[in-house]
């Protein structure tokens, strides 16, 4: 069996240019179970060079490019080889490259900033934005007269 990272060999010896969307997505460790990538297509997730696919048996050939909504992620994918077998993950890095632009953290503005960062130090609130404070409901029972 040849290592070869632009194609696999099939048992017979013969060299495969193309592979089954599950069984690829499967190898590229994108789903953990081919049940799972069979389901994910089916579902309509995936999207082959812009066309969506439902069909799990989908031929996926080197320089495809795979567009997956798993789970919260949409992830984008250039096929840069057809896999054997499922490997480890640094095999699996080799069949693709992960066009993906880079994820905005949780609580950052568009340029990446965290909102604390923002709007000041942690824990800092503007006067009279938010709830009263102790202080302030005192302050507010007093003017009213309950005090």
């Amino acid at each position: 069996m040849g290592n070869d990272a632009e194609s696999a060999e099939t048992p017979g010896g013969t060299v495969a240019t193309s592979q089954r969307l599950d069984k690829w997505l499967w190898c590229a460790r994108v789903v953990k179970t081919r049940t799972q990538a069979a389901a994910l297509v089916s579902a309509g997730k995936i999207r082959i060079n812009r066309v969506k696919t439902d069909k799990p048996a989908h031929a996926v050939k080197v320089g495809d490019v795979i567009t997956a909504s798993v789970g919260a992620r949409v992830r984008v994918l250039a096929v840069k080889a057809i896999g054997d077998r499922r490997g480890s993950a640094e095999i699996a890095r080799h069949l693709f490259d992960d066009l993906t632009a880079p994820a905005i953290p949780l609580g950052a503005n568009a340029d990446g900033i965290p909102e604390s960062q923002v709007n000041g130090p942690a824990g800092h609130r503007d006067s009279g934005s938010g709830r009263p404070t102790k202080r302030d409901r005192r302050l507010i029972d007093r003017l009213k007269g309950e005090f």
